[in-house]
């Protein structure tokens, strides 16, 4: 190749990145694939059999191209306060689906000073209180961290972030689909180990 048609420098990375990529996806397909041709006849059951039946590429990158992730107009960095944040957090988890008997409160945690930014923690607590037991055994957690810049205009949105409790994930608001099932399975492992101690 003459200088001339050589590609331009970011076109060769982002060639070799998507090489790379599609690479790593290769192998954890054989992977899996490899796995599933290894099981004894003993661990073939059912069920493991039904999902290598099921288990093909298509399959395994299935998208559900008509979900929306739903999200709404955050904060700009001038009009941030405490309270216009905590009224944010709630609007945003209305666009959540979950169970009607699931209820939750936010609490600020408080602040800390960053060189370029200041970051406010808030805590969403959520519990299932029902008649016999309307204060519950567990809760589940989800932190929220507004980051709130010293060096941007005033105009430009507050970045937020969430984590859920036990679990190292962080999510963007827009970015991820919220799923029930991780704040049952916060309060189930929470009440499992606290069966299994003694006082």
């Amino acid at each position: 190749m003459s200088q001339q048609e050589l590609p331009p420098d970011g076109d060769v990375y982002a060639e070799q990145a998507k090489k790379l990529v599609d690479d790593v996806i290769e192998l954890a397909i054989k992977r899996l694939e490899t796995n599933l041709s290894l099981m004894s006849e003993k661990e073939r059951t059912f069920e493991s059999l039904k999902y290598s039946e099921m288990m093909s590429r298509e399959s395994t990158f299935a998208r559900e191209d008509d979900f929306v992730i739903d999200n709404i107009a955050w904060l700009a960095i001038g009009d941030f306060s405490v309270e216009m944040a905590e009224s944010k957090i709630n609007e945003f988890i209305k666009t959540w689906k979950y169970d009607n008997s699931w209820l939750y409160c936010v609490d600020y945690l408080g602040k800390d000073e960053h060189e370029f930014d200041t970051r406010h923690r808030f805590r969403v607590r959520w519990s299932v209180p029902t008649r016999r037991k309307p204060i519950p055994r567990a809760t589940a957690c989800v932190y929220f961290t507004f980051q709130v810049s010293k060096i941007k205009p005033k105009s430009h949105p507050v970045e937020v972030f969430y984590v859920f409790e036990t679990n190292r994930l962080v999510h963007k608001p827009g970015e991820s689909r919220f799923r029930e099932k991780w704040l049952k399975d916060i309060i189930e492992s929470k009440v499992i180990m606290m069966q299994a101690l003694t006082f």
